[in-house]
């Protein structure tokens, strides 16, 4: 009797009810053997809500998200011992090692991004800041300001069955920064490797208790349970994606919906990239790579290559001869390239695709369904030719609509700039969009008029191939998701991904009660002044501790030295005559680094202590003009105490306004340091 793969629920591993004969079987995708069956029989959804909503949140969200963040990078480092396991379940999903990598190690990669993100974006509390203050009273006594706090409820995530680490992965890491409890569906026929992954997870014992649950199987009773506080992560087909997005808990519960579907991406070569150039050589091996990577069943991958309409033979030829050299067989061998699509069922999919849109106006290069059913009659799998088609049209329908997913693109002609603008918008919306080129007028003007349709766009030449992690690989810093057809969502992107899965709230309030629930400092809230606030550690330092240092004279003796010794001598500091007639100058000025020189000298503690270190100053700027016989004044103020989980000190923000002896402010600055905890 094969196995019923079990799921993770309610802080238990559930084996369902029932036989196999009422699951759904799965098979290898090399051989077509039974490996297991897949249900969720049994599973009693209304607690696995609970225990997402009850345990998961308490549980998480007592986390800071700094202490979040640690937890994702030890999870990562635990992941990554075990990824050769990962790749030996991988091979039955019809996935060489090299396109195992990209889901495996690439999922895994995006947990230490999130982890740098939490740390090094994100404060060392449970609220983030989003952007400055708003001033919104006369006195500044009125104060506004936008706030991120963690939702109270569950993020459901639906993934598609090609990438069953990263498709997980990419989504957890975002949702458990944000401190929001994961419940993780698969996709049938990949399923038994989220599970090991997911298993290995709960194994680590590094999350907290609810963190995560997986369903394996059919998952639509969990949705009568969302509500106005959960969220939907779904990864798919777009007929899929519009089916969700109708579900009652969106429509009526107000449950958030983020899509990524699958869409007709495009590659385009430049008019300048002919045969013979870098680019032209770029270009095929871009193309041949979406085609084989995954077989070809990567929601990024190429389906509309568009070429000048001279340089179509020689695409064409390039494509063929390129393909030749692509090993087909058996994942497990090291030489192939392209492996066998995820089932029989896929397969048939990918084949029905084709035939649709050769009987609507294109015709087969090489690849298709006969030599399709030739290598699977020989191979034994659900394996599916490498396939380019030819649009006899450019603008027949069917090569704009209709999506094989599998090794298949189809070439499209293009005779102008805008012509080619018009055929990358006929996809109707896309999550990503390539440019080969070295003409940098030609890429400014397509990349401006394509890019509301589409994600993200690789613009892609001599000068960043060697770097370029190519067309298809999205990456956690940038957003991956696309207007129209690709679902309208977003995902990754650093902060932005976290931010999803966050409730973002406008805060009006005075200075001092900003202060407190914001935890830093907004101008116009009390300081508190007394003990030089350098001398005190972090366990002793308040947001708000501050410094009204003495006064100091600038002479123009000080001007003209620091003029000299530093070889600033523009003639604004130099040059009474000069400087008068600017209209932003009374005369000669003192420069404005000699102003925050004299700042520091100011509000500096000189004798060893808690201060480990200056790091930086940000947020410059100069705001009246210091001239000779000015008297300068800084006040500093504790603005942002950030402990760090790892290390024996933290981040200190201190906000530094310099004033003159009229109290105008002159320059106003944050200064950087590392002070020791203890």
């Amino acid at each position: 009797m094969t196995e019923i793969l079990s799921s993770y629920v309610a802080g238990d591993w559930h084996t369902p009810s029932g036989s196999p004969e009422d699951a759904r079987a799965v098979h290898d995708a090399t051989n077509g053997q039974l490996t297991h069956h897949v249900s969720s029989s049994g599973i009693d959804f209304a607690a696995v809500d609970e225990y997402a909503r009850t345990t998961g949140v308490a549980e998480l969200q007592k986390l800071t998200f700094h202490q979040r963040g640690v937890i994702l990078k030890k999870l990562g480092a635990y992941l990554m011992e075990r990824a050769k396991d990962y790749h030996e379940i991988s091979f039955t999903t019809g996935t060489t090692k090299r396109d195992g990598f990209v889901d495996i190690e690439g999922g895994i990669g995006t947990l230490f991004t999130y982890s740098g993100v939490a740390r090094r974006q994100m404060p060392n509390s449970t609220v983030h800041l989003d952007g400055g203050i708003e001033r919104l009273s006369k006195n500044g006594t009125f104060v506004g300001r936008h706030i991120l706090t963690s939702r109270q409820g569950l993020a459901l995530q639906i993934n598609a069955f090609n990438f069953p680490v990263w498709g997980m992965l990419e989504k957890f890491g975002p949702m458990f920064v944000a401190g929001v409890p994961v419940i993780v569906k698969p996709a049938t026929d990949t399923a038994h490797l989220t599970r090991a992954v997911v298993a290995d997870m709960v194994e680590s014992g590094l999350l907290p208790d609810g963190a995560i649950q997986l369903i394996a199987g059919d998952a639509t009773p969990l949705f009568d349970h969302l509500a106005e506080q959960d969220a939907i992560a779904f990864t798919g087909s777009a007929n899929t994606a519009k089916h969700l997005g109708g579900l009652d808990c969106v429509r009526d519960r107000g449950t958030r919906f983020f899509a990524e579907a699958d869409s007709l991406n495009f590659s385009l070569l430049g008019p300048d990239a002919a045969p013979g150039t870098e680019e032209f050589d770029l270009f095929i091996s871009g193309v041949v790579a979406e085609m084989t990577i995954k077989a070809g069943q990567k929601c990024t991958a190429i389906r509309r290559t568009f070429v000048p309409e001279q340089h179509k033979e020689a695409v064409a030829e390039a494509l063929l001869a390129k393909l030749e050299t692509q090993g087909v067989g058996d994942p497990r061998e090291m030489s192939t390239r392209l492996g066998p699509v995820v089932s029989d069922k896929q397969r048939n999919d990918v084949l029905d695709a084709i035939d649709e849109i050769t009987s609507a106006g294109a015709h087969v290069l090489t690849g298709g369904r006969e030599a399709s059913d030739e290598l699977a009659q020989n191979l034994g799998g659900a394996y599916v030719a490498a396939t380019v088609l030819q649009a006899d049209d450019p603008w027949v329908d069917a090569v704009h609509d209709v999506e094989a997913f599998g090794p298949v693109t189809s070439l499209i002609t293009y005779s102008s700039t805008a012509e080619a603008v018009r055929l990358a918008a006929r996809g109707r919306g896309s999550l990503v969009g390539s440019v080969v080129t070295h003409d940098a007028e030609f890429a400014t003007e397509f990349v401006r008029q394509v890019a509301p349709w589409h994600g993200r766009i690789l613009v892609l030449d001599r000068d960043d191939a060697e770097e370029s992690t190519g067309h298809g690989s999205p990456l956690p810093n940038l957003i991956h998701g696309g207007p129209g057809r690709a679902g309208g969502g977003e995902e990754m992107g650093g902060l932005r991904g976290v931010e999803h899965f966050m409730q973002r709230t406008a805060i009006q309030a005075s200075p001092d009660m900003l202060t407190a629930i914001g935890g830093e400092w907004v101008a116009g809230a009390q300081r508190r002044t007394g003990q030089h606030p350098f001398t005190k550690t972090l366990a002793d330092l308040r947001v708000g501790d501050a410094l009204e240092s003495e006064r100091r004279t600038v002479t123009l003796e000080d001007i003209s030295h620091f003029a000299e010794f530093t070889g600033d001598t523009f003639y604004a500091h130099t040059d009474e005559e000069a400087a008068a007639a600017n209209p932003f100058f009374p005369g000669r000025v003192a420069h404005g680094y000699l102003i925050v020189s004299f700042a520091a000298g100011l509000f500096v503690q000189p004798d060893p202590g808690p201060v480990l270190a200056n790091y930086g100053l940000e947020g410059l700027t100069f705001i009246t003009p210091v001239s000779p016989g000015d008297s300068l004044k800084v006040t500093l103020t504790a603005k942002r105490i950030t402990p760090r989980e790892t290390d024996e000190y933290g981040e200190v923000r201190w906000d530094a306004e310099v004033v003159n002896q009229n109290d105008e402010p002159v320059a106003k600055y944050d200064v950087l340091t590392l002070v020791a905890k203890e």
